[in-house]
């Protein structure tokens, strides 16, 4: 008599080939919408891409630049106005996105 395999079991379960992939679009931009974005000035310029940004609230924070901005070399020095994303979670540092002048 043959032994029976395991393989129908497994093919009739109720569990969907998606949950073990990667995450889908909408819930990474559910996690990107979450993000806060505030308008400053840069007051420093830091070691390692980082700058101290002061918000129009009179509130310092400590800011990295984006990937892409890095990518296209954009430039920040003392002055400029930036849009940066913060987490609602730590409310003390952001990632700056965006070059306003």
């Amino acid at each position: 008599m043959p032994a029976r395999s395991n393989h129908s079991s497994r093919r009739s379960s109720n569990r969907s080939r998606a949950a073990y992939g990667p995450p889908s679009r909408s819930s990474i931009r559910d996690d990107e919408e979450k993000a806060v974005e505030v308008e400053g000035t840069i007051s420093s310029v830091l070691a390692g891409t980082m700058f101290r940004v002061k918000l129009a609230s009179g509130h310092e924070v400590l800011a990295h630049i984006s990937g892409k901005m890095r990518k296209r070399f954009i430039r920040l020095v003392v002055g400029d106005k930036v849009k940066m994303e913060m987490s609602p979670y730590d409310l003390t540092k952001a990632r700056i996105v965006f070059r306003l002048n």
